[in-house]
């Protein structure tokens, strides 16, 4: 019994003899345990001391990316038809779009396209124009006799402000100039595509005939090297929508021959769309899908 009690308090004088383990603060952590991030390599000199591998440089290109596109099923524009009606089967012509999506091949940096078209079969009929003139003027009468929805200069500005835009297009008159550019309304409307400037011609010194040419207008941007526009309705025909696709191709390569030397923009692809359908990459070509096409409709659409 003796020799028992002996060993339990030996045991217990190594137990408190024991030294404590030590600590590993956050601090020594990270110096113990690699990153999975920064990976730990030598020194090149052949030392033993390691240090961070720098991160590699992403690669960027001047240029929007493009695709080869003879491994690219392509279609006429008859056949591209066939298949977006096929898929939006059941749904309201009215409310179905045949978009168009332009591809150029062109420069990060450079210059966009940017101008207004009027289609030979207009898409939109529900223009709603606002007019920016001085308060009392008689361009203010002659603005609301063409039918603008919005007239005025510092209550349209107020309006504005206010989130009140009941138009979908902007018209400033010359006279008015300056004082758009002191209301600061750029961050409001130039989201929604409504701020007036000379090159979309909505900055005018004669509102008749600019209200007139946005009846039925429509304006399109370049945004990320793609030209996007919608050109039909679904309820068209192969040949009202081939005549609004030659337009628009017509002024786009009008606008690219426009545009800086140093600045070379090209066609790339033309694709056609709808409002829930994919997209078909268009060959150019419009065979005849009936008998009562004539010959002449067989002209390249592109």
């Amino acid at each position: 019994m003796a020799s028992l009690n002996q060993c339990l308090a030996s045991l217990a004088r190594l137990s408190l003899a024991a030294p404590a383990r030590p600590t590993v603060t956050p601090t020594i952590l990270k110096f113990l345990v690699p990153s999975a991030t920064a990976p730990l390599v030598r020194h090149a000199s052949g030392g033993g001391g390691m240090r961070k591998r720098p991160a590699k440089k992403k690669r960027t290109y001047k240029t929007f990316r493009s695709y080869d596109l003879s491994e690219i099923e392509q279609y006429s524009l008859c056949d591209a038809m066939r298949y977006i009606r096929a898929i939006e089967v059941g749904r309201p012509p009215a409310s179905v779009k045949y978009d168009v999506a332009i591809k150029l091949k062109t420069n990060k940096n450079g210059p966009v396209l940017r101008n207004t078209i009027r289609l030979p079969f207009p898409v939109k009929s529900d223009s709603r124009i606002a007019v920016i003139c001085p308060e009392d003027s008689p361009l203010m009468a002659e603005a609301q006799q063409l039918g603008a929805v919005a007239v005025g200069q510092e209550s349209l500005f107020e309006s504005i402000r206010e989130g009140n835009i009941p138009f979908n297009k902007l018209i400033c008159h010359v006279d008015s100039q300056e004082a758009l550019k002191q209301a600061n309304l750029g961050k409001i409307l130039g989201p929604k595509g409504l701020m007036p400037n000379p090159k979309a011609k909505t900055i005018t010194n004669d509102l008749k005939a600019t209200v007139q040419e946005l009846i039925g207008a429509d304006e399109y941007r370049e945004r990320g090297g793609v030209v996007r526009i919608a050109v039909g309705q679904l309820g068209f025909t192969p040949k009202m929508l081939s005549e609004n696709i030659r337009a628009l191709m017509a002024l786009v390569k009008s606008d690219i021959s426009n545009t800086n030397d140093n600045h070379l923009k090209t066609l790339d692809e033309v694709v056609l769309s709808s409002t829930n359908g994919p997209g078909f990459s268009l060959n150019g070509s419009f065979p005849p899908t009936d008998e009562t096409l004539k010959p002449e409709d067989l002209q390249s659409v592109m």
